[in-house]
């Protein structure tokens, strides 16, 4: 078998998108990560990217975070460190990752991280006691996108139902990844939406109090207009250039001698 003996990048970037979601839904982020010449990955999650959202049925949340932890171990074969893209469930699974490869992960950006939803039913919420009973009667949930931009409601960017099986497995990777914040402790940039009617802001309040990052690696953008799908709908222009932007700065602190050193040693 052929060694494949090219020198490792600094960095590399992995993309997980969220729950339900196809790769369109971040697919935005792979030329301007390309122009900066580094490995990236945007793997499909378990039961995601099928023609019908059936695939979901009985899937559940350690499956994602496995394949989120395959995808990881590859790019790593690319790259020294890496940076930890995460679109809502997503960004749950990068918290996951910088908890379990400390010395691995360089930093998180957790793009609009789903710890509190507007539903009443998710974790946290007033009818959550109720979403295990709700199972039972029902056996999907439709989804839809609210888009600020019309023109964005082309974007393919989940599926349109989910099996409630699978919704039950995306709720205890919320409480599963909360009870991980103190472990997280690696720079973060947060880029969350104020008025989208999917995740709430308190969102962003609850990972700040729970994750052990100084406050000197920690920045966040707020986005005044768009809907969950931030890479697809009216400020994707801002959403990708300040995340290109935040990798770029990564990028250039790993190729300072002192970070490369670090990292070969470990």
């Amino acid at each position: 078998m052929a060694v494949d003996t090219a020198p490792k990048s600094p960095l590399g970037v992995l993309i997980l998108h969220g729950f339900t979601s196809t790769g369109e839904s971040v697919e935005a982020l792979g030329r301007p990560l390309e122009a900066l010449g580094i490995p990236f990955s945007i793997p499909l999650l378990r039961g995601h990217g099928e023609p019908s959202p059936e695939a979901l049925r009985g899937v559940r949340w350690r499956q994602w975070l496995d394949d989120a932890e395959a995808a990881f171990e590859e790019l790593s074969l690319k790259a020294r460190r890496l940076v930890v893209v995460g679109h809502s469930m997503g960004a749950l699974l990068g918290l996951n990752l910088a908890a379990v490869f400390p010395g691995r992960v360089d930093s998180l950006v957790l793009v609009t991280p789903a710890f509190r939803l507007v539903s009443l039913l998710g974790p946290g919420r007033p009818m959550h006691f109720a979403a295990g009973m709700l199972s039972a009667v029902f056996r999907k949930w439709n989804l839809k996108s609210v888009f600020a931009d019309p023109d964005s409601a082309s974007c393919k960017a989940h599926y349109e139902w989910a099996p409630t099986d699978a919704i039950l497995a995306f709720f205890e990777l919320v409480d599963h990844t909360e009870l991980l914040l103190p472990k997280v402790g690696c720079p973060v940039f947060i880029v969350h939406n104020r008025h989208e009617q999917t995740v709430l802001p308190e969102s962003v309040a609850l990972l700040s109090e729970g994750i052990a990052t100084p406050q000197a690696d920690r920045e966040i953008l707020w986005l005044e207009r768009s809907g969950h799908q931030v890479f697809c709908d009216c400020e994707r222009e801002l959403a990708v250039g300040a995340v290109v932007r935040y990798v770029s700065g990564r990028l250039a602190l790993s190729q300072e001698p002192s970070i490369v050193n670090d990292v070969t040693d470990l």
